[in-house]
């Protein structure tokens, strides 16, 4: 085959993939609740407020990047409701009168020095191909999806557990749009950080948690299978 009818075919594949995303995988800015008491924030409160801006920094920043790489909609729409994540963040800072990690920080910069490698990691490997850049976008909303879940059950700030789930059912739903787009390039995906179980409960699920989410999102209905592989362990990550 041509090299000009190859890319003619792929140009294809991603228009159907753009068109056939479902809307509702973008969200909007999360809704924030009102400080439930006057209680200053735990330090590992604190922290985990600081290092989520920073990591859903992260979402945005490869997505905006693997957007100008492949010119595919989805990360470019995903980066959009990273952003509100980010806001989200943001004003729990400024509530908390907390210090800005990313302030003055341009695309790929972090304060973090594990998160700018993992940057690096994620571009180089999502560049290498359109089916890699998808798989790393899943990866980076099961890292979210799992941050989120493991601060939810150590704050004691209401509305702080309420952003923090807030996000991550946006994460979910990225990540279903993420695991579909590959399905319809004929590869499937598997889990990195979440167990095999909720992962698959999560792309056999609805936008929001409701039932009736797209059968094509099965991890195994793909011809291949993209995983992240060399990312599986969990060390060097800051917290």
């Amino acid at each position: 085959m041509k090299k000009s009818k190859v890319w003619f075919k792929l140009m294809f594949v991603g228009l159907l993939a753009a068109l056939a995303l479902p809307l509702v995988a973008f969200v909007p800015a999360p809704a924030i609740a009102a400080p439930a008491t006057g209680d200053p924030l735990s330090d590992a409160e604190a922290q985990g407020i600081l290092y989520m801006r920073e990591e859903e920094k992260l979402a945005r920043d490869v997505y905006t990047t693997l957007y100008g790489v492949w010119g595919l909609p989805v990360f470019q729409n995903i980066a959009r409701s990273e952003q509100s994540h980010m806001d989200a963040l943001k004003t729990l800072i400024d509530r908390y009168a907390l210090v800005d990690p990313v302030t003055g920080a341009g695309v790929g910069e972090f304060a973090n020095a594990d998160l700018q490698a993992l940057y690096n990691q994620l571009v180089a490997r999502g560049s290498s191909s359109l089916t890699e850049a998808l798989a790393v976008g899943a990866l980076i909303e099961e890292l979210d999806i799992t941050d989120l879940q493991q601060r939810i059950a150590n704050v004691t700030h209401s509305d702080i557990a309420q952003v923090y789930q807030n996000l991550t059912n946006g994460s979910n739903n990225h990540l279903r749009a993420f695991v579909s787009t590959l399905g319809r390039y004929g590869e499937s995906y598997e889990p990195v950080y979440l167990d095999q179980a909720t992962f698959d409960q999560i792309v056999a699920t609805g936008p929001a948690g409701s039932p009736g989410g797209n059968p094509r999102s099965n991890p195994r209905g793909g011809r291949g299978s993209a995983q992240a592989s060399g990312m599986r362990g969990r060390g060097g990550r800051g917290k």
